[in-house]
């Protein structure tokens, strides 16, 4: 069966809503200002985690190009492996929320313990395949003179990682009790801690040696500590309850593993995304240095605007999750049509603005007229890209805070690699097309993306929905 083929199949498998009466499913004022009450603060946390690596570039930019390129190319493989754990943790997201919307306190409490559980086990893994990463790169065809330089960033992020993902843990676990307040603290001064940091141990301040890439990995891994610290601290008096006293169940490895089993697709929904994307940049890298600037330019703009979407996205998840746990179907789908209104709204005024005035943010960026051309010819696909981007994110998440994971994953997975990336091969190298007929095949992908999650959210949302059973007994 063609791959095209079997997507067609498993479209047609998805069942049919049975909700008929659209004007249940407008949202209150009361619920569109809610989403946007959530998502402002989980928007801002995603600008400054994205910050941190913005700085590190910066002054690794004052050292040395060698220095710059092993510094992302570092960064390149440490997301590779780390946004797995990012979205297995994920999983917290339908057990915490619809226990909140219930609740059902002695819940909260083992999703919490398990959340701690899963952190500990998911920084081991994750550390674990970083210890090749001299060789992966070398296999990669990287330059020579970067890949030592890019292995040690990789080895000196170890020490991170056990905070890196209780971070992310802790997070997730206060945005399913919509307190914001801590986290956005505790980005602010880990990013605060890592300018100081880097400036200490990059450019050797306050008798120490220069370390360059290897000082901005150490100091990246020491902020990340502090960043954690802060955040327990901060939440402590929230938390206290449901880390202090635990609960047996927590240990038990059936539940544990039924939280993992709801994770992992999420995870590898995540690595779908991220490596149709890496491999684009690879392939638009293959046309040239100039052609690489001009794309990197367009998906910064993108990457920029997605937040928006993604802070919505997740402040879905959490709503969505709180109205299935109190057993109010007709909130869920009214939270679903906002979360929908407010990030899809968002990016279709974006996408008027890049398809208005193309040049005058390819100008923002560069000022060499070859990039210049690239770019502003990239930026109008932009626009009809990210509307698309806007909507499967937050399907997707409405879909997760309602605890369904393994169908969006394989409807994601299907989207980019059955239909994204061979349509963007085709039309670039078959056709002649360039980076354009990459990004027209991101495009396709992306929409077939949002088609297929929103099929699934109305089929879900259409009929009532159960808590997600982790515990067989509540």
């Amino acid at each position: 069966m063609a791959q095209w083929q079997k997507l067609l199949f498993i479209a047609r498998q998805l069942p049919r809503p049975n909700v008929t009466n659209l004007a249940a499913l407008r949202p209150t004022r009361d619920e569109l200002r809610e989403m946007a009450r959530l998502a402002a603060p989980i928007v801002v946390v995603n600008v400054g985690m994205q910050g941190m690596g913005l700085v590190d570039a910066i002054m690794l930019g004052r050292v040395s190009p060698v220095d710059l390129a092993a510094g992302g190319l570092g960064n390149f493989y440490f997301f590779a492996f780390a946004i797995i754990g990012i979205g297995v943790l994920m999983a917290l997201d339908p057990v915490i929320a619809q226990a909140v919307g219930a609740k059902d306190e002695p819940a909260i409490a083992r999703g919490v313990q398990r959340g701690v559980l899963m952190t500990a086990v998911i920084a081991l893994l994750v550390s674990l395949t970083f210890l090749p990463s001299q060789p992966a790169l070398a296999l990669l065809r990287q330059p020579p003179e970067v890949v030592p330089l890019a292995a040690k960033y990789v080895l000196w992020s170890i020490p991170g990682m056990l905070p890196f993902f209780a971070f992310n843990m802790l997070r997730q676990v206060l945005q399913a009790f919509q307190r914001l307040a801590p986290v956005v603290v505790a980005v602010a001064v880990g990013n605060i801690a890592n300018v100081g940091l880097n400036w200490v141990l990059i450019y050797g301040k306050l008798g120490f040696e220069p370390g360059g890439v290897v000082g901005s990995s150490q100091g990246t891994a020491i902020a990340r500590w502090i960043m954690a610290g802060v955040l327990l601290a901060a939440s402590w008096q929230q938390l206290r309850p449901y880390l202090t006293r635990w609960h047996p169940e927590s240990w038990l490895l059936p539940p544990l593993a039924r939280m993992f089993r709801l994770g992992i697709p999420v995870g590898l929904q995540f690595l779908a995304e991220a490596g149709a994307f890496g491999l684009t940049t690879v392939m638009t890298g293959w046309m040239g240095t100039t052609v690489l600037a001009g794309h990197e330019i367009a998906l910064s703009l993108a990457s920029m605007t997605f937040m928006v979407p993604m802070g919505v996205a997740a402040a879905a998840a959490v709503m969505v999750g709180h109205a299935i746990g109190r057993g109010d179907m007709a909130a869920s789908r009214r939270d679903a049509v906002a979360a929908l209104v407010c990030g899809v709204g968002f990016m279709a005024f974006c996408a008027v603005l890049f398809a208005m005035i193309p040049e005058v943010l390819a100008g923002a960026y560069t000022r060499d007229a070859a990039t210049f051309a690239l770019a502003a010819s990239l930026i109008p696909i932009a626009a009809v890209f990210q509307v698309f981007d806007g909507t499967q994110v937050i399907s997707a998440s409405i879909l997760r805070g309602a605890g369904d994971t393994r169908i969006p994953a394989i409807l994601h997975g299907l989207s980019f690699w059955a239909v994204g990336i061979p349509l963007g091969a085709v039309i670039a190298f078959g056709f002649d097309q360039g980076a354009a007929g990459l990004w027209w095949g991101l495009t396709a992908g992306l929409a077939a993306a949002a088609v297929l999650q929103l099929r699934r959210v109305r089929a879900k949302l259409g009929r009532d929905i159960a808590r997600v059973v982790i515990d067989h007994a509540h």
